[in-house]
C-alpha cells in the first residue's frame, strides 16, 4: 500500500472513531479495552497522534517522549481529539516523500513517511473498533487488504523488537493464515524475539486461520481467534504475552 492509501484510512478511521465516541459518550465503557472508558480511548489516541506528527513535520531522528493528554473532558476532549487527528492527517499529506525521521520497529517499508502513515492508520483503525464497541452491537468492518497489511506490521514489526514478550523456551513454529486474501505468515518462536516470514515454509506446531479481518482483530486481542489447529498453547501464549507496551 502507498502513503496516500494509508493516510486515507487514517482519515476515515479517525473520523469514525470520533463519531462513535461522541455517540457513546465519554463515560461509556470500552469492552475491548477492559478498565477503559471512552475518555481514556480519546486521550490515548489523541496523545499518540500528537506524538507522531512532529517526527514527520520536524524530521526528528531520535526517539522523543509522549506528552500526557491535557486535562479535558466531554465535548472539549472530543474537540481536542478531532484537532489532534486532523493535524496528523494534514502533516502526513504535506510531507515530502524523501523525508528522514526516526522509526521504532523493523517492519519493511520504503520510507519513514510510509512507516508513520502506516503505523498511525493501524493505530487508529484498532481504536476505532474499540470506540464502536462502546456503542454495543457489531463494530464496522476492516477492509481485507488493509487488515492483512496490519497483520504483517504486527508480526514483522512489533514482535520482531527486543521488547516483545512472545517467546518460547524451545523453538516452536506458529502459522498465521488469512483464508480470504491468501496471505500466510510463518512465525518462528524461541527464547529470542520472533522471526516472521511471508511464506509457508516447514511444519507448524500451531496454525491460526480466519479472514484477514478476523485475524487482525484477534492478533490485537480484540476478538477470539476463529480457528486454531495444532498446539493451542501457542494461541494462548499469544493472547497472554502479545500486549504492546
Amino acid at each position: 500500500m502507498q502513503t496516500v492509501e494509508f493516510v486515507g484510512f487514517l482519515d476515515r478511521e479517525g473520523r469514525s472513531l470520533a463519531a462513535a465516541a461522541e455517540a457513546a459518550g465519554v463515560d461509556a465503557k470500552v469492552p475491548t479495552c477492559p478498565g477503559w472508558q471512552v475518555r481514556d480511548l480519546l486521550r490515548h489516541t489523541g496523545a499518540v497522534h500528537r506524538w507522531a506528527a512532529p517526527f514527520v513535520a520536524e524530521g526528528h531522528t531520535a526517539p522523543r517522549p509522549m506528552d500526557d493528554a491535557p486535562d479535558l473532558d466531554g465535548a472539549d476532549l472530543l474537540a481536542w481529539y478531532r484537532d489532534s487527528h486532523r493535524h496528523l492527517v494534514d502533516t502526513l499529506t504535506a510531507a515530502p516523500p524523501d523525508m528522514a525521521a526516526w522509526t521504532f520497529h523493523p517492519a519493511p517499508v520504503p520510507s519513514p513517511l510510509v512507516f508513520w502513515a502506516r503505523r498511525q492508520a493501524h493505530e487508529t483503525a484498532v481504536h476505532r473498533y474499540d470506540a464502536e464497541s462502546a456503542l454495543g452491537g457489531t463494530p464496522g468492518p476492516v477492509a481485507a487488504d488493509f487488515a492483512a497489511d496490519g497483520i504483517d506490521e504486527l508480526l514483522r514489526g512489533f514482535h520482531a523488537r527486543p521488547r516483545s514478550r512472545v517467546r518460547t523456551e524451545a523453538p516452536r513454529v506458529l502459522r498465521v493464515r488469512a483464508t480470504d486474501t491468501g496471505a500466510v505468515w510463518t512465525v518462528r518462536l524461541s527464547p529470542e524475539p520472533s522471526v516472521t516470514t511471508r511464506d509457508e515454509t516447514g511444519t507448524a506446531d500451531c496454525e491460526l486461520a480466519g479472514t484477514a479481518e478476523q485475524l487482525y482483530l484477534a492478533l490485537w486481542n480484540r476478538r477470539p481467534v476463529p480457528s486454531v489447529t495444532g498446539d493451542a498453547s501457542l494461541a494462548a501464549l499469544w493472547r497472554e504475552k502479545s500486549t504492546i507496551g
